[in-house]
């Protein structure tokens, strides 16, 4: 008998729910390294603090991995899937993806002579280590979300009875994320790519042989308000779409997950 599987079920509020439990673990423990950065030894101290955030990163991007392959195993169960297959796990990011992402995250904390400095890279020293702060937690968050991400994503793929993936997104995402959420199991089989931005807590559902999909009640109801107010207008969509959300969405916008 075919089954119904939607981005608002159980099973995948409680991947997010776990996901979102290891992202608080992984804040706390990328807060704990900002004691290796040293202000008056930027130059020889912030490489140390790569390198520890780095390890952290692939710790947590391990577990982040574990747990999309368990998440993909419980829906391939629940879809009355028989034959075996086994996950590939997704590893850790490239260590050059890592240092890069950090390094973008800390790239104010550097002084400029006052002409070529951003707004953002005249501010004190202590308000730019803040910054770089907040943006390596978003940055770490990325990259440790993303190879849960992919772990689910690659099982698609290579899965000869998976189908597609649908995008799941949370009642307070941002409306990027909420529009793709809205477009269902659109994403088909061999769709490699998952759009994702810093701070991004949307999870991969996938979709089996003989499984229906259904929108959640909140992603039909961000259907209904694209092709509403944003469709008809071609040119600027995502922003009529946003203000739409702003106005007509009953759940909030923009939200920390």
């Amino acid at each position: 008998m075919a089954t119904t599987v939607s981005d608002g079920g159980q099973d995948a509020e409680r991947y997010r729910a776990a996901q979102l439990g290891l992202t608080r673990l992984l804040v706390r423990d990328v807060r704990g390294l900002r004691r290796l950065i040293i202000p008056s030894r930027l130059r020889q101290s912030v490489p140390d603090w790569i390198a520890a955030m780095q390890a952290v990163i692939d710790q947590y991007a391990t577990t982040s991995a574990a747990l999309g392959a368990e998440f993909y195993d419980g829906q391939r169960e629940l879809a009355g899937v028989t034959d075996s297959f086994t996950v590939p796990i997704s590893d850790p990011p490239p260590a050059e993806r890592s240092e890069s992402s950090l390094r973008w995250a800390t790239k104010d904390v550097w002084d400029r002579p006052p002409e070529q400095a951003t707004d953002a890279q005249l501010q004190p020293l202590e308000t730019r280590l803040e910054q770089a702060e907040k943006k390596a937690e978003q940055v770490a968050q990325k990259l440790v979300a993303d190879t849960g991400r992919d772990t689910v994503r690659e099982a698609v793929r290579r899965d000869r009875q998976a189908t597609a993936w649908a995008r799941s997104a949370a009642l307070g995402a941002c409306a990027f994320c909420k529009l793709l959420a809205s477009r269902g199991s659109v994403f088909k089989q061999d769709t490699v790519k998952f759009r994702a931005h810093d701070g991004c807590h949307c999870g991969v559902i996938p979709v089996f042989r003989g499984q229906r999909f259904e929108l959640s009640p909140h992603a039909a109801e961000w259907a209904r308000i694209y092709q509403e107010y944003a469709a008809p207008h071609p040119g600027g969509q995502l922003k009529r779409f946003r203000a739409a959300l702003a106005e007509h969405d009953s759940n909030p916008l923009p939200g920390s997950f």
